[in-house]
């Protein structure tokens, strides 16, 4: 949703009601995976995807139809053998989607949920999908404060819990309770759908490369930050913009720094006295992906120095050096999409295998 959040807010603020669509599940090789939206609005502008065009036609007449009707609709698409040419996935999964009117009346937080998403604060939105609570209606956590209601305390206060533990892991998906939150139960269906701070990406050394890879992770979604203690190369006009340029030596910032385990440290300085330092430091905290450039001959030099300096082998195999695929890149721009296409593929489980070469779903259920 952050894409469509200047169209949104500005029918919200507007007051004119739009049709917001959301994928709540998914099933075999569905394109786009739950929380992908599509909104339509007035003089029906259409923005964003939830199946990248498949059934986009279809939903765009149900948020027509769930703002004239003001009742929120749920709808599965699927894959027909038996009419090709009927709506549905070409790919064979299935998605079910939430069709809902949105107006200040019937969801008065949407407002302060779309700045917080904006600014980059995490919220979570609950909304009901089935069941004996009101379909559509939302209820907004965040790490201090909720807004709205799904219709009974004891639902708001089990759903709280849950929205709080799902917005720690940025993770999206339904939840089903009894009509009062019974925990046993599966009478309401509620969507969750956490809106966490986008993850950080550290890259280490400014040099060229540094460059092409922080454009690539900024155009992955990551909140990007270079790091290098010289202060020649560390400036922000080499880098694209948006992306935060610091000058200090590494190992001092990222002991400053937090990360979790979604954040991404790339190190491309390659040399003794700045990246040793780093690594020690980088391998004893969490992180989704720890890379380092440079030859064989610098990993082995490098990983017996840091052996010295008392990593265990546990911490020593979380390092991915050299880093990124084997693609035969040359250039900055070809090096940086090597290591994106590693740091995509651990993250969701890839081998970087061409898919010529494999068999089954694309996507796998669950995933976009």
């Amino acid at each position: 949703m952050r894409e469509m959040l200047p169209a949104l807010e500005r029918w919200y603020a507007a007051g004119a009601p739009f049709g917001l669509a959301t994928v709540v599940s998914v099933s075999r090789s569905a394109p786009r995976g739950p929380g992908a939206a599509m909104a339509v609005g007035p003089d029906d502008e259409v923005m964003g995807s939830v199946s990248g065009g498949c059934v986009e036609g279809a939903v765009f007449e149900l948020a027509q139809e769930v703002v004239a009707s003001g009742e929120a609709r749920l709808e599965t698409f699927g894959y027909s053998d038996e009419d090709a040419f009927a709506v549905g996935l070409t790919c064979g999964g299935e998605i079910t989607l939430l069709v809902r009117p949105v107006t200040p009346q019937t969801d008065p937080a949407f407002g302060a949920v779309a700045a917080s998403v904006a600014a980059g604060e995490p919220v979570t939105v609950a909304t009901v999908v089935d069941g004996p609570a009101p379909r559509g209606a939302t209820f907004a956590v965040w790490p201090g404060k909720v807004s709205g209601t799904l219709g009974t305390t004891g639902l708001d206060a089990a759903v709280t819990a849950d929205a709080r533990g799902e917005l720690a892991l940025g993770a999206t998906g339904l939840r089903h309770y009894g009509p009062h939150g019974e925990r046993r139960e599966d009478d309401v269906t509620v969507f969750l759908h956490s809106f966490a701070p986008p993850p950080r990406m550290l890259v280490f050394g400014a040099i060229d490369y540094a460059a092409a890879v922080a454009r690539i992770g900024d155009f992955l979604g990551y909140r990007v930050t270079v790091c290098d203690a010289r202060p020649v190369f560390a400036t922000p006009k080499r880098f694209p913009a948006g992306v935060e340029v610091v000058v200090d030596w590494p190992h001092r910032y990222l002991a400053g720094t937090g990360t979790d385990e979604r954040t991404v440290i790339c190190v491309l300085t390659h040399d003794p006295k700045f990246d040793v330092p780093l690594l020690e430091e980088a391998l004893r905290r969490p992180a989704a992906y720890i890379g380092a450039m440079g030859s064989r001959r610098t990993h082995d030099e490098r990983r017996k120095r840091l052996a010295e300096a008392g990593l265990t082998e546990g911490e020593l195999a979380r390092l991915r050096s050299p880093l990124g695929l084997d693609l035969g890149a040359r250039t900055p721009e070809e090096v940086a999409v090597s290591v994106a296409g590693e740091i995509v593929a651990l993250r969701w489980g890839g081998s970087g295998t061409p898919l010529t070469a494999t068999a089954g779903a694309i996507h796998p259920a669950g995933v976009s």
